[in-house]
């Protein structure tokens, strides 16, 4: 019998598609399912459903709701974390409204940007502490990461702490099934490879039955009526060759060409949605309020599996039946134009043994570019948050693709020290 710890639980609609898939997967249905979260009001809504979905599939699993976090991670042989520090209130607004006092507007903020620097560093020594108490508790267990900024928070623990884990995203699996159906292609029967880093992966091949989708692909993205919401990724391909995982309103942030102030004919010409998380953080709250009982109350309520990685990866581990995944890992050697500290994400082989990252080699040479202006954020940010010295914050910000295409040094430095002082104790003491 597996113990499956989540972390995060309070995530209540998340927990449903993870944890309810672990509970149809026959390999998983037995297992002690242990719930944790500091929202406890959260966490007993997410106890209660799940024992419905459970009992309405056989009641096979046991579930527990802890309010000690090292109780619910005793003994585990996975742990599973979707925590959100700090929520829309008040760390998002912060990350969103500090910077638009210096014209900086963000789309998303939670990868990338000024937004994705805070959050992971409020975000990477919740996880560190997380990982400390698994190497106590359950130092065998693997540890798999739903949270952003998933290559910051990722590459972190990977490299800091001796707890085996993988970064999970679900833009590896809707990648080319969702461009092909925007273009008004059949998506069945199609082979594909996608390597890269998180939100920035690249769909290096596309085929069926041997034939290469791509030049239709870009013919047929050319002739699409606009507007759409696919634009950036369509331009992106268009001027590099390569289609890339995550959507239009993530890739506007990650690249300077996108957002300018100096130009805001560019948003309506790409349909750039600013100022879309809080959006949808809001809609997300006023939502809640009327699905809550619905979800948590029906006693009726059922599941159905799916595409989310997780149960397939434990039900690999478990059954030794292989299974193929793209997993956050570290770089070691599998990209060999990206440096070697790098969270990369790439195609991965999971059995008993665990998961297997596979080599890939160079990306092409405009693609590499690409994912290093990112990688650079990731690595300056995650040295300010193990050093907590302030000077790699600066850095990691100044070397930003859009926050350094839009604010002059002496701009990012303040906006840097803004951020901080409106974190308060979300942020530990920096130097």
């Amino acid at each position: 019998m597996a113990k499956i710890t989540f972390m995060g639980a309070g995530s209540t609609v998340f927990a449903k598609n993870v944890l309810g898939d672990c509970i149809l997967t026959p390999a998983l249905q037995d297992s002690h399912i242990a719930l944790y979260d500091i929202d406890l009001e959260r966490l007993k809504d997410s106890e209660n459903m799940l024992k419905n979905i459970n009992q309405n599939h056989g009641n096979y699993a046991t579930i527990e709701a802890y309010t000690d976090r090292r109780k619910a991670l005793e003994g585990a042989d996975y742990v599973i974390n979707a925590i959100q520090v700090g929520g829309y209130e008040p760390c998002t607004v912060i990350d969103f409204e500090v910077p638009k006092k210096y014209g900086l507007r963000q789309t998303i903020g939670d990868t990338l940007g000024i937004g994705g620097i805070f959050r992971a560093l409020r975000t990477i020594p919740v996880l560190l502490d997380f990982a400390r108490d698994m190497e106590d508790v359950c130092p065998d267990a693997w540890l798999l990461n739903y949270t952003n900024p998933m290559a910051m928070v990722t590459g972190a623990v990977q490299r800091f702490t001796d707890i085996k884990t993988v970064g999970l995203c679900h833009s590896v699996q809707v990648c080319a099934p969702g461009l092909l159906q925007g273009l008004g292609m059949d998506d069945k029967n199609v082979q594909w490879k996608i390597a890269g880093i998180n939100h920035m992966a690249w769909l290096l091949e596309i085929t069926h039955d041997g034939k290469d989708l791509y030049p239709e692909i870009k013919e047929r993205a050319l002739k699409r009526e606009t507007p759409h919401n696919d634009m950036v990724r369509y331009e992106i391909m268009k001027q590099f060759g390569y289609y890339v995982t995550e959507s239009s309103e993530h890739n506007a942030e990650y690249m300077p060409y996108f957002i300018k102030g100096k130009y805001p004919e560019l948003i309506e010409k790409f349909n750039i949605p600013l100022d879309e998380y809080p959006r949808r953080c809001i809609k997300q709250i006023e939502d809640w309020k009327h699905m809550r009982d619905d979800l948590v109350n029906d006693k009726q309520l059922t599941h159905n599996r799916t595409h989310e990685y997780a149960s397939y990866i434990l039900e690999a581990m478990e059954t030794n039946i292989p299974y193929k995944i793209g997993g956050n890992v570290i770089n070691t050697g599998l990209i060999t134009n990206l440096p070697k500290e790098a969270c990369v994400e790439v195609p991965c082989l999971v059995d008993k043994s665990g998961i297997i990252p596979c080599y890939v080699g160079d990306l092409p040479v405009q693609l590499a570019a690409l994912n290093r202006t990112n990688i650079n954020v990731h690595l300056l940010t995650i040295e300010a948050a193990i050093t907590r010295k302030k000077e790699y914050i600066y850095q990691a910000a100044m070397l930003d693709p859009h926050t350094a295409s839009e604010l002059s040094i002496d701009d990012i430095r303040s906006l840097c020290d803004d951020l901080i002082d409106a974190h308060g104790d979300w942020l530990p003491e920096y130097k």
